[in-house]
């Protein structure tokens, strides 16, 4: 049984998309499995009445498995990170909070992403052993989807915090995508050790004694092909700024290819969704904050339901995977194998 909070606040259509994401979850999630509505009751309420009496009139019997929890504050997406701390009644704060306090599983919100790392650090805490966390995505590729992390976190990182990516990377890739003894792959200019800048340099060599199943360097153009010319890869570790803006352009790609093929092929465009579907975000739903204590999954702020509902579905697959106690399992035997 998995009790997932939702930021029913947060997001760019909040709250119809958010509290519609979360009808469909609990229609397609297993009985036991409970969301708990976290925001202003009154515009909940008003929500829920409006959706159970028109497009999701079939899911009236679902309304039991809903709790809604109280928080009269909203954090703006143009807030600074640091609100979180001035706001502790806000819909995000309070949904962090009821994880820390035992009483949820996960945290899911399509809010402000500064807020959500730093309540997640203050509420949550970091496992011993980590000095960051790390924002975990999925890409698409022409194999099986990989994990890329650090997405945008963390602009700059050290060498050994790329090694501590790759642990807890390696840990979502065994747990929620059924990978055994992933292969990791460091994202540089070059597969030779010796291309990239120093940190690189460096991240490479206590990679290669790090006992994880690592490959060495990649390139940019083996993420899309989900393989390197030495094999498949089912974790690449980079900063947040390279891998911000590798998936900046992803989540382009598929737009855009959309349009140049629908214009050259006259597809239309139900076709052309389907052909590209899986280079849409909303697939995947949202991506986990790694390295705290908890589960707390970061949803793109323009997400619509069917994208919250699949953030939901990863909330109760990495409670239930107990993928945040094997990452500080993980984290304790990197500090073992560095001693």
């Amino acid at each position: 049984m998995a009790r997932i909070a939702l930021d029913a606040m947060g997001g760019d259509f909040a709250p119809e998309a958010p509290i519609a994401g979360a009808l469909q979850a609990l229609a397609e999630l297993d009985a036991a499995h409970s969301i708990q509505l976290v925001g202003q009751t009154a515009v909940i309420e008003a929500t829920l009445s409006k959706l159970l009496s028109g497009e999701y009139a079939g899911g009236a019997g679902q309304r039991a498995r809903l709790e809604i929890i109280e928080a009269p504050d909203v954090i703006e997406m143009t807030d600074k990170p640091t609100t979180v701390r001035k706001k502790p009644e806000s819909s995000m704060a309070v949904g962090l909070q009821l994880q820390a306090d035992g009483r949820s599983d996960g945290f899911v919100s399509a809010g402000n992403t500064g807020a959500q790392m730093a309540g997640s650090l203050f509420i949550l805490g970091l496992h011993q052993g980590m000095t960051r966390p790390a924002i975990a995505t999925l890409f698409p590729t022409a194999r099986n989807p990989i994990v890329v992390l650090d997405s945008g976190a963390n602009v700059d990182c050290s060498a050994a915090e790329l090694v501590q990516f790759a642990r807890i990377g390696a840990v979502y890739a065994e747990d929620l995508l059924g990978r055994t003894d992933p292969s990791i792959g460091l994202l540089s200019i070059g597969e030779e050790p010796e291309k990239g800048n120093a940190v690189v340099k460096e991240a490479n060599q206590l990679l290669a004694s790090s006992g994880l199943n690592f490959q060495g360097n990649v390139e940019g153009r083996d993420i899309p092909r989900g393989e390197s010319d030495r094999g498949p890869l089912d974790v690449v570790v980079c900063d947040g700024f390279v891998g911000n803006v590798l998936l900046k352009f992803y989540e382009a790609v598929a737009p855009t290819v959309m349009k140049m093929l629908a214009g050259a092929l006259k597809l239309d465009r139900e076709t052309a969704q389907k052909a590209f579907g899986a280079l849409d975000y909303a697939e995947h739903g949202g991506a986990p904050l790694l390295g705290v204590k908890g589960v707390s999954i970061i949803s793109h702020g323009r997400s619509s339901a069917r994208a919250m509902k699949n953030a939901i579905r990863k909330a109760v697959q990495a409670a239930e995977s107990g993928m945040n106690d094997h990452i500080g399992r993980r984290l304790a035997e990197g500090e073992e194998v560095k001693a």
